[in-house]
């Protein structure tokens, strides 16, 4: 059945449930990309230059010049808690609502913090791969990693995600610490017993370094040369935020020579699209670090029910401003 034509468009720029392409189809004509890929983005801004709102995701980059294509657009919903990739000022100057999704992300990507730090500090993935192998031939004395119970945990980084976070590991026994300019105290925080400490001790005190902090001016290459050589020894670090929080050269160059014993990550500096000059694929020195290093496709938010719950609260946004 065809929709009338007088109603408000809307366009989905990536793939969400079929319930939520049903509620917004109730009230708008609904351009929605049902693929799994990312549209070119001449594509996207081809559908969106007619449309009264836009449900946009990571991969999407919002400025001046995507605004200038699409002259009618009264709201834009990002299906996101992080969203270094719009231009906020922008949107604002223009009379165009913005919002996100702050809280529903929180909780799978904690999760998915302490999987990667526990897959990387007990060598799952070399685990993995010497039983596939087929040469295990039963216990031997190696692959000794490092647990958590008496290490000191660091998080850099504490709002909600990396709250989130220390809640988690308070049950493991480890000594907990934090870095935040913006957070000097947790007592309000389910009463954990954490230690806010400057940025050179978590640095140095750290076994587990767990980057959970926003993509600004400040935090660009945070972790660089310089921040590695005043880690701890064999330290290992896990980062579930941003790429660019991180130099992947250095990092890769702190695992080389050892002052690093892994990292794990579940995103890269070339997803950063609001970078320019980013790179356009991850270190190739970082992904021959076989043993030492764990990677997942940024699966922080990768819950079924979350994702469509995400995408639902996006559509409801658009909803408000449209209906």
């Amino acid at each position: 059945m065809s929709m009338p034509m007088d109603r408000p468009k809307v366009v989905i720029t990536h793939w969400v449930h079929d319930d939520v392409l049903h509620f917004l189809g109730q009230h708008y004509n609904v351009v929605a990309n049902t693929t799994r890929e990312t549209l070119p983005r001449e594509n996207i801004l081809a559908r969106c230059s007619d449309a009264d709102g836009v449900i946009v995701f990571m991969p999407d980059q919002v400025d001046e010049k995507f605004l200038d294509r699409c002259q009618r657009l009264k709201v834009i919903a990002a299906a996101l808690k992080g969203f270094d990739n719009i231009d906020v000022d922008v949107c604002q100057r223009r009379g165009i609502t913005f919002s996100y999704v702050p809280d529903l992300l929180t909780v799978p990507t904690a999760e998915l913090a302490v999987a990667l730090l526990l897959a990387l500090g007990r060598s799952m993935l070399p685990g993995d791969r010497l039983v596939r192998s087929g040469s295990f031939q039963g216990w031997r004395p190696i692959l000794y990693g490092k647990g958590l119970f008496g290490s000191t945990v660091g998080i850099l980084g504490m709002g909600a995600i990396g709250r989130a976070i220390a809640v988690r590991l308070s049950g493991f026994g480890c000594q907990l610490q934090y870095h935040d300019p913006a957070v000097s105290s947790l007592k309000e925080c389910f009463g954990l017993n954490i230690l806010h400490v400057p940025l050179p001790d978590l640095l140095a005190r750290s076994d587990f370094l767990v980057l959970a902090a926003p993509l600004t001016a400040d935090t660009f290459h945070i972790i660089d040369e310089h921040a590695i050589a005043r880690i701890k020894p064999g330290a290992y670090l896990i980062n579930i935020c941003r790429g660019s929080v991180v130099d992947e050269e250095a990092v890769a160059r702190g695992i080389e020579i050892g002052q690093l014993a892994g990292y794990a990550s579940d995103v890269f500096e070339f997803e950063d699209w609001s970078r320019q000059n980013r790179p356009q694929y991850v270190n190739p020195d970082l992904l021959l670090q076989h043993d030492r290093t764990v990677f997942t496709p940024h699966l922080g938010s990768a819950v079924d029910d979350i994702r469509r719950d995400i995408a639902m609260e996006a559509a409801r946004a658009v909803v408000s401003i449209l209906y």
